[in-house]
């Protein structure tokens, strides 16, 4: 039986197969919700479910509804993290703790399910994009230090430094704030904050934990976008930089799934003081 694990990598590879870049959406405005809570979805649920308003099956039934016969196969995952028990094989005792991904199914109310009414409300963004990204920006307490140099965009942990090009250099703003996060995300894992190996440590380009830092700073990068409005997908979508994606996830079954609980630390992390998260 695969492990959770193998099941959303499987999920995420096929959607990069399809040319789509899972991470890179609107994580507000097209956001999945719990359709009982109306909470959004977070973590790696953010990259395997399309926006709309998801339900199990016992809140379907507790709430009226009933899925459709169609679609009892065609359900989606929620994944979640419970902590379990280290026990000792031969004494039996405790001896530590770890923490293991598990999941439910869930239904789409609004196309896989009768019986229920939608309880969302349309959301518009009702603000400057420019402006809320310079607020998130602004709102990231204790942060590192910036420049604005031509020529790299670079985060230097051993400096808690920044440099990211100025605005003039970029095609358009939303790659430069897409820029900008993508270091922000990097300097969470300074030792001072969340203390992330792929920071702390120095690592060779293209290995498992360079691999896994970077996809951290990818989706956290479109996290923020998606708060602040920012289209995150202006940045490179090649075909090269799905494949060296694909072959990164096909290599390690865990990589996108531990990368998307990272990311959403930092994300929380930065949006904290403007955001209240």
């Amino acid at each position: 039986m695969p492990s959770v694990y193998e099941i959303v990598t499987n999920k995420i590879i096929e959607k990069l197969e399809q040319g789509v870049i899972p991470w890179r959406k609107p994580w507000v405005n097209s956001a999945a919700v719990n359709w009982v809570s109306q909470k959004p979805y977070r973590g790696i649920n953010t990259m395997l479910l399309d926006p709309g308003e998801y339900a199990s099956r016992k809140q379907i039934l507790n709430a009226g509804g009933w899925i459709k016969k169609e679609e009892l196969k065609n359900y989606q995952i929620v994944v979640y993290w419970l902590w379990k028990d280290k026990i000792d094989k031969d004494t039996e005792e405790v001896i530590g703790r770890f923490v293991k991904p598990f999941y439910y199914k869930v239904w789409n109310i609004n196309t896989q399910v009768t019986g229920l009414e939608s309880k969302r409300e349309e959301q518009i963004f009702d603000h400057d994009p420019v402006e809320e990204a310079e607020n998130v920006i602004q709102g990231y307490s204790n942060g590192p230090s910036y420049s604005f140099n031509s020529g790299k965009a670079v985060y230097k942990p051993a400096l808690d430094h920044i440099n990211v090009p100025p605005m003039k250099d970029f095609k358009n703003v939303d790659e430069y704030y897409s820029t900008m996060f993508h270091e922000m995300v990097h300097s969470t894992g300074h030792k001072s904050r969340l203390n992330r190996i792929g920071v702390t440590k120095a690592v060779a380009f293209g290995d498992e934990v360079y691999s896994k830092e970077e996809l951290v700073a990818e989706i956290g990068s479109a996290m923020l976008c998606g708060v602040a409005g920012v289209d995150s997908s202006t940045i490179d979508n090649s075909v090269s930089y799905i494949k060296s994606w694909l072959s990164a996830l096909k290599n390690d079954k865990k990589l996108v799934v531990t990368a998307a609980s990272q990311a959403q630390k930092a994300s929380d992390l930065i949006l904290g003081a403007t955001y209240g998260s």
